[in-house]
C-alpha cells in the first residue's frame, strides 16, 4: 500500500523542509545566522529587534559587544572593513568642519582625505602628534576632531593619549584613537580620555589574515552614538555574519597572541639594535626611543607586535635584504600569526614620507630564536 504524502509539491516540501527546528541548543561555538531577514510574530513585532542583517544581526551583536566590553565603552559598532569605520568617524562631521592628524598618518586615510573628504568640504591640519605644542597651534575655531594613532604607522612614533586629551576638550573637540596597533589588551583609549576607539579588526582582533573588518567603540551614549548607528545602516560598509563569527573567533585568543607577538617584537628589536647593518630601531620598547617613558605610562604589559628599521643602504639595499628573510614573508597588512615583512616605501608611493631604507615587521607566534637566526642570515 502506498505511503501517504504531504499535500505540498516537491518545490514548496523542499522549502518547509529546511526550516529552522533548532530554537534553543546551547552550542559551546555560537552558531552563524547567515539569514539576510527574519520572521515576524502575528503582532508584526520581531523578535529581539532583529528584522534584517542590515541593521543588525546575531553574530555582528555579539561582535559590537565584545569589542565595547575590551575596550571600556558604551557602544561599539562592526563594519566591512577598517577604512569603512575610520570613513563612519568622518562622515559624523560637517561640511566646513576641521580635523588635525598626525603627519606620518596611516597613508591609505591619508590617500582617503585626499580623494574623498577634500570634496566633501572638510579641512585638515597634520602635525607632528607627538609634539602637544604643535597640536595647540594647529587648533582652529572650527577645529572638531583630533585622530591620534600611537603608535604610528609605519614610524612608530608616540602620541601623548591624555595631554592632546586633555587640550582637545578645554576647546569641546572630540578625539579618536586608532588603537588597532595596540589593541586593548596593551592600551585603553577610552580610559586615557579618548571619545572614540577605531580598529581594524582584520588585523589583531581577526589575528589570522582570513578576514576584514572594522570597528567604532565610543566611550559615551548621546547624539555621536546615534550618528554612527545611522551611518553604519543606511550606508550599509557591513561585516558579514560569518565575518563576524570569524572576528569573534579570533578574538578569544587575542590575549595570548598579543603577548607572545609583543615578546617576539621586543626580543628582536634588542637584537636588530646591536647589528651594523641596522642604522635604527623604531620600537618603543627601546629605552632609546624619544618618547619611551610615554608609552610605558599608557601601554600596559608591552610596546606591541610592531616594529621598523632603518637599514644602512638605500632602497635596492633594503629590499635586498627583505628578499633574503625565509621566515618573514613579504605581504601588506600586520597582525596575524605569521611574521611579515614589508617595505612601505614601495606601497605607499613617492608622496610618501616613509624613509626608503624602511622595513616594517609584523611579528607573529613564532619561535625568537628562529625569527633572529633568519635576520642574522639576512643580514649576513
Amino acid at each position: 500500500m502506498p505511503k501517504k504524502h504531504q499535500p505540498f509539491k516537491f518545490e514548496t516540501r523542499a522549502l518547509q523542509s529546511t526550516k529552522n527546528i533548532i530554537n534553543k541548543v546551547h552550542a559551546i561555538s555560537p552558531p552563524i545566522y547567515l539569514s539576510s531577514t527574519f520572521e515576524r510574530n502575528q503582532e508584526g513585532k520581531y523578535q529581539d529587534r532583529y528584522k534584517y542583517s542590515r541593521n543588525d544581526n546575531p553574530n555582528r551583536r555579539t561582535l559590537e559587544k565584545s569589542i565595547s566590553t575590551l575596550e571600556y565603552g558604551t557602544t561599539g559598532f562592526a563594519f566591512g572593513s577598517g577604512m569603512a569605520a575610520i570613513s563612519a568617524v568622518f562622515q559624523s562631521l560637517k561640511t566646513g568642519d576641521h580635523v588635525i592628524l598626525p603627519d606620518d598618518v596611516y597613508f591609505n586615510l591619508k590617500l582617503l582625505i585626499k580623494d574623498v573628504f577634500n570634496r566633501w568640504g572638510l579641512s585638515f591640519s597634520f602635525v607632528n602628534m607627538s609634539d602637544i605644542e604643535a597640536v595647540s597651534h594647529a587648533l582652529t575655531r572650527h577645529t572638531r576632531l583630533i585622530w591620534i594613532e600611537t603608535p604610528s604607522n609605519p614610524q612608530l612614533k608616540i602620541s601623548n593619549i591624555p595631554g592632546i586629551c586633555e587640550l582637545a576638550h578645554a576647546h569641546q573637540i572630540l578625539t579618536a584613537v586608532d588603537n588597532t596597533w595596540p589593541t586593548p589588551v596593551l592600551q585603553n583609549p577610552l580610559d586615557l580620555g579618548a571619545d572614540i576607539v577605531v580598529h581594524s579588526s582584520t588585523k589583531y582582533l581577526g589575528g589570522h589574515s582570513d578576514v576584514l573588518g572594522g570597528c567604532i567603540i565610543l566611550k559615551e551614549s548621546g547624539s555621536l552614538e546615534h550618528q554612527i548607528r545611522s551611518i553604519q545602516v543606511q550606508m550599509g560598509a557591513i561585516p558579514s555574519p560569518f565575518d563576524c563569527w570569524l572576528i569573534s573567533r579570533g578574538i578569544q585568543t587575542l590575549h595570548l597572541r598579543i603577548t607572545k607577538q609583543t615578546e617576539n617584537a621586543q626580543k628582536l628589536a634588542e637584537w636588530l639594535y646591536d647589528q651594523p647593518r641596522v642604522n635604527r630601531v623604531l620600537y618603543p620598547g627601546l629605552k632609546d626611543h624619544p618618547d619611551h617613558a610615554i608609552a610605558a605610562q599608557q601601554m600596559k604589559g608591552g610596546f606591541g607586535g610592531m616594529l621598523s628599521l632603518l637599514i644602512d643602504g638605500d632602497e635596492i639595499q633594503t629590499r635586498s635584504v627583505a628578499n633574503k628573510l625565509q621566515l618573514f614573508t613579504q605581504a601588506t597588512s600586520l597582525g596575524g600569526i605569521e611574521s611579515l615583512v614589508e617595505h612601505r616605501k614601495s606601497v605607499e608611493g613617492p608622496e610618501s614620507k616613509t624613509p626608503d631604507n624602511l622595513l616594517r615587521l609584523s611579528l607573529g607566534i613564532e619561535h625568537v630564536e628562529d625569527l633572529i637566526g633568519d635576520w642574522e642570515q639576512a643580514l649576513r
